[in-house]
């Protein structure tokens, strides 16, 4: 899958999604943090889901009805356990995030909203 991984993922997870077959991209080697809402819309132009430890993301998705291409929120995830939590909602709910489904994962519950 094509995702755009936030600057406040761990740069380390980068490897570990290419080496499963994905198609990465991390905010943190862009020159410059343009910002939530432009993250939001080069993800969904480029088709990437988005991985992010930001709520602010999916305030922007479901409060202001911004496109989106799908969301995973890592929610108090250590950073060297972030990209096999990614990877877990990834198999579990690539139907749902295909279809701009918004995954929030925390270590001991998961939650999914699908749009209406």
């Amino acid at each position: 899958m094509k995702l755009l991984l936030d600057t406040c993922v761990w740069g380390g997870a980068v490897q570990a999604l290419l080496d499963r077959g994905h198609d990465v991209e991390w905010t943190g080697e862009w020159g410059e943090d343009p910002g939530d809402k432009e993250i939001l819309r080069q993800a969904h132009e480029q088709d990437r889901i988005l991985v992010t430890l930001d709520k602010d993301f999916g305030e922007r998705a479901v409060v202001f009805g911004e496109p989106h291409s799908g969301i995973i929120r890592l929610v108090g995830i250590p950073a060297r356990e972030q990209a096999s939590y990614c990877l877990k909602a990834l198999e579990l709910y690539s139907t749902e995030l295909s279809t701009g489904g918004i995954v929030t994962a925390e270590r001991n519950r998961t939650r999914i909203r699908v749009p209406e």
